[in-house]
């Protein structure tokens, strides 16, 4: 289950408005009143090979807390996650598209995850279509997030969130269902070939940490369905985070880990700090 959050939140992390950033994953914030920086880092939450560099390794030390989008220590999020999956007012899948589509919908899903349409016929449209990203990478899974929990382990230091479970799963019910419905449709015509590419491309823009790239990337037409949404996936989150990252590291010296999209953009984690008074700079 806790794979299945993650693929949930892989591409909504990458879609923002364009602003020319820094090369760099790492980021630093101080000034403003605070005795010690902070750190934000740009995570990818679906990867071949999370290994954290040298200058990532010594801002968690230099850190006493990490935060996530979300804490993923909580022992309650496989039970939270069923309810959260599903859709609201009764909507189900089954009733909202052609018996042709449906049946293109449940041959997609066999083939790629060994379920059909009947198993996830309560769920949010993209949340089903999400179950297919760990088809999309020719290597064995791992996240960002994961290797940022070891070392924090590591060092006897707690995880906490920027936001509940609730309210991330609550970003699929602002999104209509049957606009939802209708990217999974599409998904399932074009096939997981098309994902492949992209997802291929997105790995290697990340790798080489140019952030402007990638929103470019993903801020391209096929990927019509995230950018109408920004919004919702994006922009609202980062504003109500502000608030959180500015009481966390005024107590106490905190390393934050969200999407490398949160960062960029105009109404980016990065440009709203620095609009707030803080220095934020790449660590180079």
């Amino acid at each position: 289950m806790k794979k299945l959050l993650i693929a949930a939140f892989s591409l909504v992390a990458f879609f923002a408005n364009a602003q020319k950033l820094d090369k760099g994953l790492l980021w630093k914030i101080s000034g403003n009143g605070l005795k010690n920086p902070s750190y934000i880092y740009g995570t990818m939450h679906i990867v071949c090979d999370n290994t954290l560099d040298k200058k990532t390794l010594k801002a968690l030390d230099d850190t006493k807390q990490l935060y996530l989008e979300m804490d993923m220590d909580d022992p309650s999020l496989p039970m939270k996650m069923m309810s959260g999956m599903m859709m609201k007012d009764g909507k189900t899948l089954s009733t909202m598209a052609s018996a042709e589509d449906l049946k293109l919908i449940d041959d997609y899903l066999v083939q790629n995850t060994g379920m059909g349409i009947k198993m996830m016929d309560k769920f949010k449209p993209s949340l089903v279509g999400m179950m297919v990203m760990p088809k999309m990478v020719d290597c064995t899974i791992r996240s960002v997030e994961d290797a940022l929990m070891n070392v924090t382990k590591e060092q006897n230091e707690e995880t906490y969130g920027l936001e509940s479970l609730e309210e991330q799963f609550a970003v699929f019910d602002a999104i209509p269902y049957d606009e939802q419905m209708k990217e999974l449709i599409k998904s399932a015509k074009e096939g997981t070939e098309k994902g492949k590419a992209m997802f291929s491309k997105m790995l290697e823009l990340y790798n080489a940490k140019d952030l402007n790239a990638l929103m470019d990337f993903m801020n391209a037409e096929e990927n019509k369905f995230y950018g109408d949404n920004t919004d919702v996936l994006l922009d609202k989150r980062n504003a109500n985070w502000i608030p959180k990252i500015e009481e966390a590291a005024k107590k106490t010296p905190t390393f934050f880990g969200v999407g490398a999209a949160h960062l960029g953009g105009d109404k980016g984690v990065i440009a709203l700090l620095r609009k707030k008074g803080y220095k934020v700079e790449a660590v180079k």
